[in-house]
């Protein structure tokens, strides 16, 4: 991972400003353009942020969004748990390689699953990772309905279809039961925050990150947090400093490298711990909902963050775009 230039500083207060040759090619602009202002309706890009060397060097906002505008993450809250979880492994409170005490696991074959299994979502934990049919999702009633006040214990109640650590099935259940699980080694929601906000947020500057809880007090962290879009950056930049941030060690060293180890990869899709890798380069990110991304390119020392509303379907259009300025910024020096 490169470290921060010495002659930039850390933007823990603000973010320096920087100037690339490369972002006025006509490909980029155009990859710019196509991200705000060709979409097709309803479609939108609001925020769209680039980071190369430690400084910002490209910013744009769209459709009343603004740099205070507060974003959903949807599943880059994933990623953030992760980093959370980083950190009380390097307190020793809990073990990559221990089984976690869940209370509906007792005396049965789920009490195998390790921390590790569920960061890699290979728990083998039945769950089907539906945003549209309420029929044939667990996402709906865990979020929305039933499960809204427990939803850990929403997750953790799935039996067992696959032995743990043989089977790959991305699941936000996985990540609510490892909020669950940081909820009961850390207290109550008041806990929970003075924590995040002491050990991660307050010290990389992501002063808007605000998490959301459900009824039991767990932090629903498959899905909910939000924070402006400089803060989304500045997390991106702790993974790209290898959890390193202004001479302090914020997470265990090598927690980012292991976020970005591939633990699965069918050639389309690659995973590593509660990041996505890209299937063939050295590209990582956190993804969510709705075309919501962190984009990090260790080699180049380059972070983006796209945050907008684009369905699946059309949004490999949105992510050749970034792809496109990604490379010019790279080839570019």
């Amino acid at each position: 991972m490169p470290a921060q230039p010495a002659a930039v500083p850390w933007p823990t207060q603000k973010w320096a400003r920087g100037r690339r040759a490369a972002l006025v090619r006509q490909d980029v602009r155009q990859a710019v353009g196509a991200l705000f202002e060709d979409l097709p309706a309803p479609d939108v890009t609001y925020a769209l942020l680039v980071a190369h060397r430690g400084e910002l060097v490209l910013e744009r906002y769209d459709h009343g969004a603004n740099p205070i505008y507060l974003q959903y993450s949807w599943s880059m809250a994933k990623s953030i748990t992760q980093a959370l979880t980083g950190c009380l492994i390097d307190d020793g409170v809990l073990d990559l390689e221990r089984t976690l005490d869940v209370p509906e696991w007792r005396n049965d074959e789920r009490a195998a699953i390790t921390l590790r299994h569920l960061l890699e979502m290979r728990s083998g934990l039945e769950f089907r990772e539906d945003y549209v049919d309420g029929q044939q999702s667990d996402v709906i009633p865990m979020l929305y309905e039933d499960g809204r006040h427990d939803t850990g214990g929403y997750a953790a109640s799935k039996p067992l279809v696959h032995p743990p650590g043989e089977h790959f099935s991305y699941s936000s259940g996985t990540t609510n039961i490892i909020c669950r699980a940081l909820r009961d080694a850390l207290g109550g929601v008041d806990d929970f925050l003075r924590f995040a906000r002491e050990r991660l947020f307050e010290p990389i500057g992501m002063r808007s990150a605000t998490p959301r809880f459900d009824r039991s007090g767990t932090f629903i962290g498959s899905s909910f947090l939000l924070a402006d879009p400089r803060d989304f950056l500045r997390f991106g930049l702790l993974y790209l400093r290898d959890g390193c941030w202004d001479g302090q060690q914020l997470l265990p060293t090598g927690w980012t490298r292991y976020a970005a180890t591939e633990s699965f990869n069918d050639g389309t899709e690659a995973y590593g711990a509660h990041w996505w890798l890209e299937p063939q380069g050295q590209r990582y990110f956190a993804s969510g909902y709705d075309g919501q991304r962190i984009i990090i390119d260790p080699e180049a020392d380059l972070v983006l963050v796209r945050l907008g509303r684009t369905p699946v379907e059309r949004a490999d259009a949105i992510w050749r775009a970034t792809g496109t300025i990604l490379d010019a910024l790279a080839e570019g020096g």
